[in-house]
């Protein structure tokens, strides 16, 4: 994206103004945009998402809905902040939704995103291993500056959002400019079903396996979230995201991931009081919405 001048950037830093981060955090505060060099990026033709509406299976019984429903609002009654989830049974086409359309802050799950937007245009085989290190890195140990010079490859907000064209999404919109030391792929804003399109269309990316293998083996520190509904022997490919707000000390807790390579799963959360409340909410959230698509037994493994 070129920097905007003049108007422009005091228009978005006022409109982000209350999505900044505390320094030292996931992301730090936002500033003006400086002006700054784009590489080009060549432009990536646009290809029809078809839908994918596969049938039940007789031994997949129906999601309740209606339950399941229920079973979250009872859970977030003593956990506040907005909160938004979307599974989907890529096997079967069964889904589940929980505000799964309320706009929220994707913190580092946006790395994902930027990678794959990166290997839409370029594949892995060909990239120089300083770019395939950055990736590596930015997935397994959230690093920021990696996630920054990966940004700056795709184009920044205009190549994200070009790729996102690609993939089906609809309504995750990244913002002009740089924040402190970072630029600001980390307020991306997303919606839990726009983050399971995404992972839904990773078989069709060339190099979609390469993103999901970085994703099973992110550092142990960082495996909650997603691996909450797993049962015990299913391999669990994630990517989580954690910012502290500056105008309100609350955390924007985000987790999004694959489990067995069947359900996709998307949780995000605002509000949180603290980052160890918003993980154990995420949790209890997937655990809770898993367990109404299957259970453990059945699947052939011992229970979580």
């Amino acid at each position: 994206m070129s920097p905007r001048r003049l108007v422009l950037p005091l228009l978005a830093a006022l409109a982000l103004a209350v999505s900044a981060i505390s320094p030292g955090r996931d992301l730090p505060q936002l500033v003006t945009p400086a002006p700054l060099p784009v590489r080009a990026v060549a432009a990536v033709p646009l290809r029809a998402d078809p839908q994918f509406v596969p049938k039940p299976r007789p031994t997949d019984p129906p999601v309740d809905k209606r339950k399941l429903t229920q079973a979250v609002r009872r859970l977030l009654k003593s956990r506040p902040g907005r909160t938004s989830i979307s599974v989907e049974d890529l096997h079967t086409g069964r889904v589940f939704r929980f505000g799964a359309n309320t706009v929220l802050p994707t913190a580092s799950v946006a790395k994902v995103d930027i990678l794959m937007a990166l290997l839409l245009d370029e594949r892995w085989d060909r990239l120089p291993r300083s770019v395939k290190r950055d990736a590596e890195i930015m997935i397994r140990h959230s690093d920021n500056k990696a996630a920054d010079r990966l940004w700056e490859r795709i184009g920044r907000e205009g190549g994200l959002a070009r790729a996102n064209k690609v993939f089906g999404l609809k309504a995750t919109t990244a913002v002009p400019g740089r924040c402190v030391d970072l630029y600001c792929w980390g307020i991306t804003r997303t919606t839990a079903d726009d983050q399971v399109r995404l992972l839904r269309y990773l078989p069709r990316l060339g190099d979609g396996d390469v993103v999901r293998r970085l994703m099973r083996r992110v550092v142990p520190e960082q495996k909650w979230g997603v691996s909450a509904g797993a049962c015990a022997g299913e391999r669990v490919a994630l990517k989580n995201g954690w910012l502290k707000h500056v105008a309100n000390d609350l955390w924007a807790i985000t987790s999004v991931g694959l489990i067995a390579d069947r359900y996709a799963v998307a949780v995000l959360t605002e509000d949180n009081a603290t980052s160890e409340a918003g993980i154990a909410k995420v949790e209890k959230l997937v655990e809770r919405v898993l367990d109404g698509f299957r259970e453990c037994g059945s699947q052939g493994v011992t229970s979580r």
